[in-house]
C-alpha cells in the first residue's frame, strides 16, 4: 500500500480529485467520459506534469476490450450497463447517446499504478468489481468507500460479506445528500488541513475525517435497515413521483420520518 496514493474511480468533474490533490495526495483519476478526462487534463495541467495526477479515459468492465457508455444529461449517471441506464430513464433522466469506451478490469489498474491508501468508488454499477479486484491482492487500501445500494437489502448485504471477506471491519455510512454541510477539520486527520467548502455530488471527507462514528458491519446493517424503510415510505427522490397525489403523500411522509437520500459506506481495515 503506497500511503500517498488515493484512486478516484468515478472522477467525473475533477472536484473531488482536487480536494485529494490539495491534501498532498497523489491521485489515479478513472474516467469513462472522454469530454470530462479532456477538462481535466487542462484543469489539472500541472499536477499532471508534475506527476502527482494520472488521468484514465476508461471504464471499469468485468472483461477488458471496447464497451458501449450510455451517457446521460446528467452526467453522473453515465453508466456502462443498460439496466442502471433503464433505471435512470424511470427517474426522468434517460441516456442521451451511447458511445464506445476501453474497458479495464481493476486489477489491472491496481497491478500498474499501485495498491492505494484509499480507493473512492462510484462508477454506477461497477462499484463491485473494484472490490472483487482487490480479492486478488494481500495488499488492499486501508480504507474505501462505495455509493451504497438502495434497490436491494440483501444486495447491500451482500456488499458487506465482500467488504469482511476483504478484511475491513469498521464502517461509516455517510449522507451524501449532506456532504455540502462537511467541513475539513483542523487539525487534520488525513493528509494537509485545507479550507473546503463541498458541493453537491462530491464524495466529502474520506478515512478518518468521515463524518460520524465507525459501525460495526451488524451495527451498519441495521441502520440501513432504517433507511430502506424510508425508501418504502418517501423513496429516495421525492420528485420521482409525477403524480400530485403521491407527491402530497410523500412530501407529508417526509416531514415524520424525514428524507431518504443516498448514501457511501466507507470501510477501514
Amino acid at each position: 500500500m503506497e500511503k500517498d496514493l488515493i484512486y478516484d474511480f468515478g472522477m467525473h468533474d475533477g472536484r473531488d480529485t482536487a480536494f485529494y490533490l490539495a491534501k498532498g495526495f497523489r491521485v489515479i483519476a478513472v474516467e469513462a467520459m472522454p469530454d470530462l478526462c479532456e477538462q481535466a487534463h487542462e484543469r489539472f495541467a500541472s499536477s499532471i506534469k508534475a506527476g502527482t495526477l494520472t488521468v484514465l479515459n476508461l471504464a471499469v468492465v468485468d472483461a477488458p476490450g471496447p464497451v458501449t457508455f450510455y451517457t446521460n444529461p446528467h452526467t453522473v449517471w453515465g453508466t456502462v450497463h443498460r439496466s442502471w441506464a433503464d433505471r435512470n430513464a424511470t427517474l426522468g433522466s434517460p441516456p442521451d447517446g451511447e458511445i464506445s469506451v476501453t474497458g479495464v478490469m481493476a486489477q489491472e489498474l491496481f497491478s500498474r499504478h499501485g495498491m492505494p491508501y484509499y480507493a473512492k468508488i462510484d462508477i454506477e454499477g461497477s462499484d463491485r468489481l473494484c472490490l472483487e479486484a482487490l480479492l486478488n491482492f494481500e495488499d488492499r487500501p486501508r480504507y474505501v468507500s462505495l455509493e451504497s445500494d438502495k434497490v436491494s437489502l440483501r444486495a447491500l448485504e451482500h456488499e458487506f460479506d465482500l467488504l469482511e471477506q476483504l478484511g475491513y471491519s469498521r464502517f461509516k455510512i455517510v449522507a451524501q445528500h449532506k456532504v455540502p454541510r462537511q467541513r475539513p477539520p483542523r487539525p487534520p486527520a488525513e493528509g494537509g488541513w485545507v479550507q473546503c467548502t463541498f458541493g453537491a455530488g462530491q464524495s466529502g471527507l474520506f478515512g478518518q475525517e468521515a463524518p460520524g462514528r465507525w459501525l460495526s458491519r451488524e451495527q451498519a446493517v441495521a441502520l440501513y435497515r432504517l433507511i430502506f424503510a424510508r425508501y418504502r415510505l418517501v423513496g429516495d427522490r421525492i420528485q420521482g413521483s409525477t403524480a400530485l397525489t403521491a407527491k402530497i403523500f410523500r412530501r407529508g411522509m417526509c416531514k415524520v420520518v424525514g428524507t431518504a437520500g443516498w448514501y457511501d459506506t466507507h470501510a477501514a481495515r
